[in-house]
């Protein structure tokens, strides 16, 4: 896979994800989003696909580029996590 397909995938899996509630709230009233949460997830997704690019392309160690898209990748879910339920209590929650 060379840089340019990575990139895709990226990319490509953050649409994928944000297009997923878009299409959930078609078939069922359970999915509530509003304008301002496509927002949010749209930030959170692309700035992490945007972030795991530049790791990919900057970063040469196989080792070092692990590492930091691993710790990118956590910190999404744990800010993602955070906005949906609230599991630290932070006034991000809603708390």
């Amino acid at each position: 896979m060379n840089k340019d397909q990575i990139s895709i995938f990226y990319f490509g899996s953050a649409t994928a994800l944000l297009l997923l509630p878009l299409i959930a709230m078609q078939f069922t009233s359970e999915v509530k989003w509003e304008a301002l949460d496509f927002i949010i997830a749209g930030i959170l997704l692309f700035g992490t696909a945007t972030t795991l690019d530049y790791i990919q392309r900057k970063i040469k160690p196989l080792k070092k580029v692990l590492l930091l898209s691993g710790a990118v990748l956590l910190l999404l879910f744990l800010i993602w996590a955070e906005l949906a339920v609230g599991i630290f209590g932070s006034p991000i929650a809603g708390s």
